[in-house]
């Protein structure tokens, strides 16, 4: 079942998806099934163990459900030095 996913991309994400934001209707059951689509997509986002995923403004793990209406944030590598 489809369901209508608000995805805010930030930094290197941002640039590769040619957007900060985009309303999908997918049929996703978690944020993992979500990233993995969304590769598909855009194709340059880095391996998910490496990056941070929040759901409705909270950090959350990768296995976390997804229901209609939630917006997911999705954060990539930071550097430090």
């Amino acid at each position: 079942m489809s369901k209508s996913i608000t995805v805010r991309y930030f930094a290197l994400f941002r640039e590769n998806a040619g957007t900060s934001e985009e309303k999908l209707s997918l049929d996703v059951a978690t944020a993992a099934d979500l990233y993995e689509q969304l590769q598909h997509r855009h194709g340059s986002l880095d391996a998910r163990a490496h990056c941070k995923v929040a759901i409705n403004d909270e950090m959350s793990a990768w296995d976390a459900p997804l229901a209609d209406g939630d917006v997911v944030l999705l954060f990539p590598p930071v550097a430090g030095g």
